[in-house]
């Protein structure tokens, strides 16, 4: 409305001066014969060009806020992006199975002898009938040697097993080791856990599988006359390039085993069991909370503000520099008048 009565000024000076010249020619009419000083309609004039200057000011002032906090909320947006990517939030995700794919598991028993092996379900582990004699072997072992992968000149003797599948029928693999005698205060078999036993199977060179496997998890104890379980949780990993890493988390209760052989033994037994602790696999990965699409929007609006208020800005000032130089245009015409 201001520009448009700006323009219409602009466009009809005439109108406006011959308006002037007759509010001149009443005030003139009044003031001449009476004597007074003819100052009413001049102070109203005034007092409203006041108020419309006061007015735009602080409407000035309150947009030239407005743009600060404006550049404080694109100064604070684009900081919180930065930071947000380089500090990506881990997401961890759980996807439950009925079957698992058969770990292997790796045993370096070194002298110990591996007695028997069977799978068993529902947790039912029947009583060993001849403890430290031989049994059945109903397990998918293998048998390999390889070198050392951290000296290149140790051989190491491992025995591999395929571990369980069977979640839901919370299938179990139940091993016993034997150990005659041992040069050792303290007897322990250690053990590898790695994530499929048919991957090794099906692998061309064993040996580097093995010594990549070596590498990459960790290795763990299980000691002679106890009864150890062992609960086994799956953990994937999803790497920034995309690749995937698998690894354990396990759980370990000891029990121990009362040797009830009627005849004292210095031998040593080795009992061990394995199993699923639930059905859940889970998903690690690092996921970036900062959206560029949410950001830029953002930016838009914040710039699209500024502009405007900066175009305000400038019709407000452009606005009360016509004013100002209307108003004293205005004075000098009455002061012409009435000198």
């Amino acid at each position: 409305q201001l520009s448009e009565d700006v323009e219409r000024v602009s466009e009809n000076p005439t109108d406006e001066r011959e308006g002037e010249m007759e509010v001149h020619e009443d005030a003139s009419s009044v003031i001449l014969p009476d004597g007074e000083l003819g100052t009413t309609t001049p102070s109203l004039r005034f007092s409203k060009t006041c108020l419309k200057n006061v007015f735009s000011v602080i409407l000035l002032f309150m947009y030239l806020l407005l743009m600060a906090v404006a550049v404080f909320l694109v100064y604070q947006t684009i900081s919180d992006f930065r930071e947000k990517l380089k500090h990506p939030v881990m997401s961890v995700t759980y996807k439950e199975v009925s079957l698992y794919d058969a770990p292997g598991i790796a045993f370096y028993p070194g002298k110990a002898r591996l007695l028997s092996c069977k799978h068993h379900y529902y947790d039912h582990i029947p009583p060993l009938i001849n403890p430290g004699q031989p049994g059945h072997i109903e397990c998918t072992t293998q048998r390999i040697n390889y070198t050392d992968p951290f000296t290149n000149q140790t051989m190491k003797y491992a025995l591999v097993v395929q571990g369980p599948r069977d979640v839901k029928k919370k299938e179990l693999v139940f091993l016993q080791f034997h150990l005659n005698e041992t040069d050792q205060d303290f007897s322990a078999i250690d053990y590898l856990l790695f994530s499929s036993f048919q991957e090794f199977v099906n692998s061309p060179e064993k040996e580097k599988f093995m010594k990549d496997c070596e590498s990459s998890y960790s290795s763990w104890k299980f000691s002679g006359g106890f009864r150890t379980w062992v609960k086994m949780s799956l953990v994937k990993t999803k790497e920034e390039d995309g690749s995937e890493t698998v690894e354990f988390k396990q759980e370990t209760s000891v029990v121990n085993y009362i040797d009830q052989r009627t005849k004292p033994r210095s031998d040593q037994l080795f009992f061990v069991v394995f199993e699923w602790k639930d059905p859940f696999i889970q998903t690690v990965q690092d996921i970036i909370t900062a959206n560029p699409w949410n950001m830029i929007a953002l930016l838009c609006g914040i710039f699209l503000a500024l502009f405007k208020a900066a175009d305000f800005a400038k019709l407000s000032v452009k606005w009360m520099i016509k004013i100002r130089k209307r108003h004293l245009k205005r004075s000098r015409q009455v002061m012409n008048h009435i000198s």
